[in-house]
């Protein structure tokens, strides 16, 4: 195997493992609705509709993510997303161990938010719709 096929199913990887787990995610909030959130974001000072964002950056983007479309997009909108996700949910976690098991208390929101940060960075490689032949894939 050539480290350019390498690199690519590393992508891939990246983009499957990414996109899976957050769509979960999204999926659950189209099931059970976002009242809860937009109470949240409003508690914060933010209009409410702002809630709705976490369609876009819990579904749509994952989806595309998975689907190898338009990565340089989908990606910077996880990024905020879980952004968002830290700041509205976990800020006051954000130097803490967690106490089952150690480990960092924000480290899903981490490794997502820069997991896609490094697809932004990296492309979605050849395994994507259009074989990764656009800046945008």
């Amino acid at each position: 195997m050539t480290a350019g096929k390498s690199e690519d199913i590393g992508k891939l990887l990246l983009r499957i493992s990414i996109g899976f787990v957050l769509i979960l995610h999204g999926y659950f909030k189209i099931l059970h609705n976002i009242e809860w959130l937009k109470t949240l974001v409003v508690d914060h000072g933010l209009p409410g509709f702002v809630a709705y964002g976490v369609y876009v950056g819990e579904f749509i983007a994952p989806l595309m993510v998975l689907m190898g479309y338009r990565i340089r997009i989908a990606a910077p909108l996880i990024v905020m997303n879980m952004i968002m996700a830290v700041y509205l949910a976990h800020r006051n976690q954000i130097f803490s161990i967690k106490e089952a098991g150690g480990g960092w208390a924000i480290e899903l929101d981490a490794l997502l938010l820069l997991g896609a940060l490094s697809l932004f960075f990296l492309g979605g490689g050849k395994y994507c719709i259009k074989g990764g032949n656009s800046y945008w894939d």
